[in-house]
């Protein structure tokens, strides 16, 4: 209602809205300088062209799949089209206390559709076809994300009246993304010549400037999902900077210790595992189990890198170790570390008197997560590549994605 809304917390979450939407720019980078040149402008294309589509499915019928008041498993269409969010009595079922307008909420959740399916292009790197992206990507966003979306934003969700926590995207992002990158990773087979022949990264500096962009813009993923400019954003910022910054240190000293260097590609990696981790927690824990969670998995995600050589599959960009993996640490040790005292709307965790309740909650919440979409996923990649094909051909992979998919060329 409109004597809810504080301009001071508009204002913040329009700024944030802004902060996710510059992270796609960002993820571009990353994944940018760590493939070969001959492919950098296909991967700049694929994440660049998720701010286009994925905004008019948005629009069209995304938000009101995830946001619509449909029941418990996915929305209705009372919001296709953005019907009445123009309106200022508006509200969003379950979210009727929210300070902010209804369009604004809208317009923040859209900027999670878009660079959620942009994180599936790093483990596909140099051998995805351009217009099965395109196709791709439409499905995925309607049948893979605006549904989980539902099931764990909405209040609505089934997820979220089960008692399971995600502050800002550890299920709906990175296990979702993570889980869907390895399953078309499946279907496409690896990149010719791998692992045998050298893929070295053509610039490192991009990478680190897109980690900047990255760092820089989850404060507006994380403290921005509080909905407005309080305390609980506050807290959600510095939880999310700590963790990325233990995450840098626990990734290098691992690295050191299993490789012999500490490298800028780890330190970069580093602190986007504990990105990922901290973002389900961001909002429920304290200052310092961030700290721990950062630990935590900047070891394990790099641990998690040699699952791909165990297992046979081409991650070309380690999407599985850091979002997939990185997601289920912090949705899980969210069981562990939440706290009642940071926010009152979450159940403590086991480490604060709370017993074991939560954690199996956020073990189902993960589960779930991993089946649905690995299993849509799937069906999804492996319809396209039956019908049109989901690789380039190999003198398309050899000629470079920038030549044979845009006609055009990063560098001359």
């Amino acid at each position: 209602m409109p004597d809810l809304l504080n301009t001071g917390d508009t204002a913040w979450v329009l700024a944030s809205a802004a902060l996710v939407l510059f992270m796609t720019p960002g993820l571009a980078f990353f994944y940018g300088g760590m493939v070969r040149g001959k492919h950098v402008l296909g991967m700049l294309m694929q994440n660049f062209f998720c701010m286009g589509l994925v905004s008019v499915l948005w629009a069209t019928v995304g938000f009101s799949l995830a946001f619509g008041d449909g029941g418990k498993y996915i929305g209705n269409f009372d919001f296709a089209f953005l019907k009445d969010l123009d309106q200022a009595t508006t509200t969003v079922p379950g979210l009727e206390a929210l300070t902010i307008p209804a369009i604004l909420f809208c317009a923040y959740q859209l900027m999670f559709a878009i660079i959620t399916p942009a994180l599936i292009t790093g483990a596909t790197a140099d051998r995805l076809k351009w217009k099965s992206w395109v196709v791709l990507l439409a499905l995925w966003s309607i049948l893979v994300y605006s549904p989980v979306a539902h099931w764990v934003f909405s209040p609505t969700g089934w997820l979220f009246q089960e008692g399971a926590f995600d502050f800002a995207g550890g299920t709906v992002v990175h296990i979702n993304a993570g889980i869907a990158a390895l399953a078309i990773v499946l279907i496409i087979g690896k990149r010719r010549g791998y692992p045998n022949e050298p893929m070295p990264p053509h610039s490192l500096p991009w990478t680190l400037i897109g980690t900047g962009i990255l760092w820089f813009g989850w404060f507006g993923f994380n403290a921005g999902s509080a909905l407005g400019a309080n305390q609980l954003a506050a807290q959600a910022l510095i939880n999310t900077h700590m963790a990325a910054a233990a995450a840098m240190l626990s990734w290098l000293i691992v690295e050191k210790l299993k490789d012999g260097h500490a490298t800028t590609l780890g330190g970069a990696s580093g602190a986007v595992a504990g990105l990922v981790a901290i973002t389900p927690c961001a909002g429920f824990v304290s200052v310092m189990p961030a700290i721990a969670i950062g630990l935590v998995a900047g070891a394990l995600c790099y641990l998690a890198i040699g699952l791909k050589r165990r297992f046979g599959y081409d991650d070309a960009l380690d999407v599985v170790a850091v979002h997939l993996v990185g997601g289920i640490v912090g949705s899980l040790l969210l069981g562990l570390f939440a706290t009642s005292k940071v926010n009152s709307a979450v159940t403590d965790g086991w480490f604060n008197g709370g017993g074991s309740e939560l954690l199996g909650k956020q073990a189902m919440a993960v589960g779930v997560t991993i089946v649905f979409s690995f299993v849509v996923t799937f069906i999804i990649a492996k319809v396209i590549d039956v019908t049109m094909g989901l690789r380039v051909d190999e003198t398309a992979e050899n000629e470079g994605l920038d030549l044979s998919q845009h006609a055009e060329t990063a560098y001359s």
